[in-house]
């Protein structure tokens, strides 16, 4: 059974505040036991509320790395590009943003590019933060023919080139994504979405664990660690 606990929220600032304040636990707690902190962020909209407050702590931002826990295989300065938005937002802080994708049109070369550029990085991550599309997808873990590559890489696999079937409207690209071994590797995962919809597909999605049909229901039911989702409506 999938140990996860939501944390509701009457507004998005009241979350973004909270959220931000857990982050900045978990970085502080890192630095003062490793005297670093590696963290996968999520791209898109809902996070952006979140940034704003987060970048406002006052931490050792040198000593943070973070990268984009999936990405979209476009280049960095184009408005779909997940490093661009993390970059935008924690680059003034002095933290290093590590990007994650290469100008290779092959997606799966580029998903072995990315995961090369992975192993370079001390492992594993004190945080992979989540989000979730109303499709079930989490990360770039999408429906189609990579499915099965992303879930079932081997544990010293970090990153997967992926290409989503049918292709989003609103960002019909390549990506390349963080494995289920990967994410669960981490120390902390923390999921954040909007929505009664969202709410309640991802729900069920944990009800039915390893029998979900739905990207995020096959991810979360090999963790073995709790889970925090942060939820406003």
């Amino acid at each position: 059974m999938i140990e996860a606990e939501f944390w509701d929220y009457d507004s998005p600032e009241e979350m973004a505040a909270a959220v931000a304040g857990d982050i900045g636990f978990i970085i502080e707690s890192a630095l003062d036991a490793r005297g670093s902190a590696l963290l996968a962020f999520p791209g898109g909209s809902t996070p952006q509320p979140i940034f704003a407050e987060l970048v406002k702590a006052k931490l050792n931002w040198k000593k943070v790395t973070i990268f984009p826990g999936d990405d979209r295989l476009v280049a960095m300065d184009n408005e779909l590009s997940n490093v661009r938005g993390i970059a935008k937002a924690f680059l003034p802080t002095g933290a290093r943003v590590f990007p994650i994708t290469a100008p290779i049109a092959d997606y799966k070369l580029a998903g072995n590019s990315a995961d090369a550029r992975l192993q370079d990085l001390p492992w594993p991550p004190d945080l992979v933060w989540l989000g979730m599309g109303e499709d079930g997808h989490t990360a770039s873990i999408f429906a189609g023919p990579d499915l099965e590559a992303a879930l079932d890489a081997p544990k010293a696999r970090r990153m997967v080139g992926v290409m989503p079937d049918p292709l989003p409207k609103e960002a019909p690209v390549a990506r390349v994504t963080l494995t289920r071994a990967a994410i669960l590797q981490a120390r902390t995962i923390l999921i954040t979405i909007t929505g009664q919809k969202k709410r309640d597909l991802l729900e069920q999605a944990i009800e039915d664990g390893h029998s979900s049909k739905l990207p995020i229901g096959r991810v979360l039911a090999e963790c073995e660690q709790p889970i925090d989702i942060h939820w406003c409506a």
